[in-house]
């Protein structure tokens, strides 16, 4: 294997909690993902029926955690990641792999997400690790973000990593 990638500088942002970003949850986004997926539950579509099983709105599909707020960056301008090398989303000093595949991603939902939620999202680096794959050395970047609703209650975690090679 050949010398680290993993700097002081890397290491340092572990545990780190950095802002992600806010969206909302609306009935149009519902309806549209679940038909995007092929969801049938009536819970995805009828807010009525929704009521009827216990919640407070029309409830959003596994997957679906609401439409981003804010302005886009400007044409042009940097919309994931950072420099070359640094996984979109993660944030951090480069590194000097190019390429870069998602490693898997999986999500733990804690509550129900329902029309009119507001969502924001924090992540965290929780580790690196380095191995020799077969187009040479790589590097996974471990992270875990969480989503919290308006009333501060955590919805979901998503964890998963980013292959660098």
């Amino acid at each position: 294997m050949a010398e680290s990638v993993v700097t002081d500088e890397m290491k340092a942002l572990i545990g780190v909690e950095r802002p992600g970003g806010t969206a909302e949850v609306t009935t149009t986004g519902i309806r549209m993902f679940a038909r995007a997926v092929g969801h049938t539950d009536p819970i995805f579509y009828d807010e009525a029926a929704a009521k009827t099983q216990g919640y407070r709105g029309l409830v959003a599909p596994p997957g679906y955690l609401g439409t981003a707020i804010g302005r886009p960056p400007a044409r042009g301008g940097e919309t994931s990641g950072g420099e070359a090398g640094v996984p979109p989303g993660v944030g951090g000093p480069p590194i000097a792999y190019k390429r870069v595949l998602n490693g898997g991603t999986r999500y733990e939902y804690m509550e129900p997400i329902i029309a009119g939620d507001v969502i924001t999202s924090s992540s965290r680096l929780t580790e690196y690790r380095e191995r020799e794959g077969s187009m040479g050395p790589m590097l996974i970047t471990y992270r875990e973000t969480t989503y919290t609703n308006q009333h501060g209650v955590a919805v979901a975690r998503e964890t998963g990593n980013i292959i660098q090679y």
